[in-house]
């Protein structure tokens, strides 16, 4: 059997077994979100029955969407990344410092953010792939690398007033027929953020290269079986170099979003957001050890998780050990639910 035929009935199969785990673990994530959403709808008041509280849920965590799926999309290959929030908060600080105190303008501020995630993805991409250093040593170096960079860049908290940047970040996209009238009796049209396109268009374009190109069923590959994908021709250094590029470049566009979010620079942002990316992946059917995963799953991770804290702040417990109780028993729950996925697949295969 030639080459280019192993090729094809590996990557065929690496397909139908995404179809039984992804699948399962993708439908798993959306019933759990819908049965949340609609029991915040019927008890916890009428808040949540407005088509605005969905579209602030997108608003509030455009960001998160892209940093998960980035993590995500690492993941898939059996690594991690766990630099992405302190890259958002470098990202944001540069970004503000170049717009308001070195004269610079929106496509200055883009490039910079470019440059930092093309460094990051570079350097610990080389170091992952072909140095075959541990992933997670790898990026934590680079979450305290960044996290020193920020403080250098600038040490304090300030607000942007560049002009061009204030006219961005007011830009709101109307949804039509979606608006609803206040206690004044005065129609409220609904909306999104540029940041919230910018998170569709990552999670569309992403879910297209996982399931329809060579470079996206590579990463399921080399996630599933290092030794089967060394064997059958891909190139698996390579893969997990990209991997990690694609990761740091979609986790500074991410940056990028959050910036245009908050309208400000400082060290402490995006604090603990590489945790809440992780659990997102987690929660959206990424399975840890790499090889199943589904972009549109950690977008209703993200939002499912969005949800729940949501739905305790509104059950009038504000302390925060209440949410994180409860994220920890969501993710609790669902790495059971992929052990047993795992242990199904097992048994399927012997």
């Amino acid at each position: 059997m030639s080459s280019t035929n192993k090729n094809k009935n590996f990557f065929g199969l690496i397909k139908d077994k995404l179809k039984s785990d992804s699948n399962l673990l993708l439908l798993i994530t959306i019933c759990v979100f819908v049965a949340m959403y609609i029991f915040a709808i019927a008890f916890l008041g009428k808040g949540f029955r407005k088509p605005q509280a969905f579209f602030n849920l997108l608003n509030e965590n455009a960001a998160l969407i892209i940093l998960s799926c980035s993590l995500s999309l690492v993941m898939i290959t059996g690594g991690i990344d766990i630099s992405v929030g302190t890259m958002t908060a470098l990202v944001c600080m540069s970004c503000a410092v170049n717009l308001d105190r070195q004269g610079g303008n929106i496509g200055t501020a883009i490039l910079i953010t470019l440059m930092i995630g093309l460094s990051f993805g570079i350097v610990q991409g080389y170091l992952v792939a072909y140095l075959d250093i541990q992933p997670f040593i790898v990026t934590l170096a680079g979450m305290f690398f960044a996290k020193g960079m920020t403080t250098i860049v600038n040490a304090t908290q300030f607000n942007v007033e560049h002009a061009g940047f204030q006219a961005l970040k007011a830009t709101r996209i109307y949804v039509p027929f979606m608006g609803s009238v206040n206690k004044l009796g005065v129609y409220v049209p609904a909306y999104v953020e540029i940041g919230v396109i910018i998170a569709l268009m990552a999670v569309i374009l992403l879910f297209i290269m996982l399931k329809w190109t060579k470079m996206g069923r590579s990463f399921y590959a080399v996630g599933g079986n290092i030794q089967s994908a060394n064997m059958l021709g891909i190139n698996v250094k390579l893969t997990k170099f990209h991997s990690h590029v694609i990761c740091s470049l979609l986790a500074a566009v991410g940056g990028w979003v959050y910036f245009m979010h908050v309208g400000s620079g400082s060290p402490s942002h995006a604090a603990g957001a590489e945790m809440n990316a992780i659990a997102s992946s987690i929660i959206g059917g990424t399975l840890l050890t790499g090889g199943v995963g589904n972009i549109i799953g950690t977008f209703f991770g993200v939002l499912s998780l969005s949800t729940i804290k949501n739905i305790v702040s509104s059950l009038g417990l504000d302390e925060a050990w209440w949410t994180n109780i409860t994220v920890a028993s969501m993710i609790c729950i669902f790495l059971l639910v992929q052990s047993l996925v795992l242990s199904r697949k097992n048994k399927t295969s012997v």
